[in-house]
């Protein structure tokens, strides 16, 4: 009896291994499947409805066709400005492009140093930011970064939580191409290139949508 539920036991693990197994499997292929499918959408820049910039390579993918896969309308209502706006001539100021969604910044000032620009994210709002004229550079690094520790804490009036960052990449920013940071983006957004001392910039708020 003892020798008969001891293999009744094994062969109830060896089932259950087998199932824990095959579902691990499942959910990796899927995982593969949808990354592939993200990437063929992502790549044919349809999202962009002619927008004719790049966008950049640091640009979380998964996490952008996340949020525009629930609500695409302020995405494109936002690639929609950029399209059908004179960028180069548009005055500096706030724009409402979507009330309380999205909204745009526009500003032709002086860059500031490196060391006066702190790592952030928010948690309300992704950041859009393009350089119109001029060039600057943009630090980013994921929010998973075991490097990233916060100095200080969310601030929900303001949306933003500041970091010390050791690592993260740098990039030129210049006209032709946009970042998106989203909340998983810790970024380090338009510091001084030398030779640019000033710079034109749009900033782009756009709301992170609620599941």
């Amino acid at each position: 009896m003892k020798k008969l539920l001891l293999s009744v036991c094994i062969k109830l693990l060896f089932v259950s291994f087998f199932l824990l197994s095959f579902n691990s499997l499942a959910q990796s292929l899927a995982g593969k499947e949808n990354k592939k499918k993200v990437a063929k959408w992502y790549k044919s820049r349809e999202w962009m409805n002619d927008l004719q910039l790049t966008p950049h390579k640091s640009i979380n993918q998964q996490e952008f066709s996340r949020q525009y896969g629930i609500n695409k309308v302020w995405w494109d209502k936002t690639f929609e400005f950029l399209k059908t706006h004179d960028l180069a001539n548009l005055k500096p100021g706030r724009y409402i492009i979507d009330t309380v969604n999205v909204t745009a910044f526009v500003s032709e000032v002086p860059t500031k140093e490196m060391d006066q620009i702190n790592w952030e994210t928010h948690k309300n709002f992704n950041d859009l930011q393009y350089i119109i004229k001029g060039k600057a550079r943009m630090g980013i690094t994921p929010v998973s970064n075991s490097n990233a520790k916060v100095t200080v804490p969310y601030d929900s009036k303001g949306d933003t939580e500041t970091y010390s960052v050791t690592g993260g990449e740098y990039y030129y920013a210049e006209p032709g191409t946009f970042f998106i940071f989203s909340p998983k983006d810790i970024h380090r957004p338009a510091f001084k290139v030398a030779g640019y001392d000033v710079v034109k910039k749009i900033l782009i708020k756009v709301r992170v949508p609620q599941e």
